[in-house]
């Protein structure tokens, strides 16, 4: 294969227990150009990128999101971008598999699904429950199966990348990208990769707890404007089965002990009320994103022509 419009795209934060052997297996795999982009480490894996032939930059934010959206935009200059960790967790073997969909022009954009061949110790039992719950919340949400929407594995055009309005700093930047190709169609494919344990001695910058609540947030905040019936429905009933559940317990103690709660009577009705309309405006919201969608389908068609 070919690799010669293809940069391989590694953000890293002290990694350098690892980075030297990534970039020597793409380097040897054929892949001239290697940028890692250093997000301040102070454990040298700069120096050892650069040592072993890669082409380092640094980040002049913070966090995995956005040494991506900067290297992507200000340092890659190739149609191609194989974007993975730099923690030796996922292999050079698999990416030809990664860029395949790309270069016959099947995708662009490509998942690697680290669940179809998921290593032993690779993963945590507890990180396995998360991913998969956010896999299954991403699927009932946005409407899309990705299988595994928090890999690091990808490749995608750089084109797509750019047609995407990111704007996550930290581990939400995945979750995003696989929101925004649903949102804007961008063709997508999912293909089997292997999922290799940490080496020993190479510390994940990862909270589970903490980065998990992240993802869910970003996944809930991104509904509003790719899933509006279910991101205002969801508060909608919340808010009406509240009201509806202050307003049993307001009878309840009326009849049964002659207690009146004016104040929780107003509160029951502003609940039910707020919640009956964030009900109506999340299914005007929907219609009219359907529209819109249609609308765009119909431009993009007329064009192509």
């Amino acid at each position: 294969m070919d690799y010669d419009d293809v940069c391989v795209l590694v953000p890293t934060y002290n990694e350098a227990e690892t980075i030297g052997r990534v970039v020597d297996d793409f380097r040897r795999a054929g892949f001239d150009d290697v940028l890692v982009v250093d997000g301040g480490s102070d454990d040298g894996t700069d120096d050892i990128a650069a040592e072993h032939g890669a082409r380092v930059v640094y980040q002049s934010g913070s966090g995995k999101g956005q040494a991506v959206r900067e290297g992507v935009e200000a340092h890659v200059d190739r149609e191609y971008v194989l974007m993975l960790d730099g923690d030796a967790t996922y292999r050079v073997e698999d990416a030809d598999a990664m860029l395949t969909p790309l270069l016959e022009g099947d995708a662009a954009h490509v998942i690697g699904n680290r669940f179809a061949d998921l290593r032993d110790g690779a993963m945590t039992r507890f990180n396995q429950l998360g991913n998969r719950m956010i896999n299954r919340g991403f699927a009932l949400v946005h409407g899309e199966r990705f299988r595994d929407i928090l890999s690091g594995y990808r490749a995608f055009t750089r084109e797509s990348f750019l047609r995407m309005a990111l704007t996550s700093d930290g581990f939400g930047i995945e979750t995003e990208m696989a929101v925004e190709c649903v949102k804007r169609n961008v063709e997508t494919a999912v293909v089997p990769i292997t999922y290799l344990p940490r080496p020993s001695g190479s510390d994940t910058n990862l909270r589970p707890v903490r980065d998990g609540g992240i993802i869910f947030l970003e996944l809930y905040r991104r509904a509003k404007t790719n899933n509006p019936l279910f991101y205002f429905g969801s508060l909608g009933v919340l808010s009406t089965v509240t009201g509806l559940l202050i307003a049993v317990y307001v009878v309840v103690e009326w009849i049964t002990a002659g207690i009146s709660h004016e104040v929780l009577a107003v509160v029951s009705g502003f609940g039910v009320i707020v919640g009956v309309q964030l009900l109506m405006f999340g299914v005007l919201a929907d219609l009219i994103l359907s529209l819109h969608r249609d609308t765009l389908r119909k431009i993009e068609e007329e064009t192509s022509e």
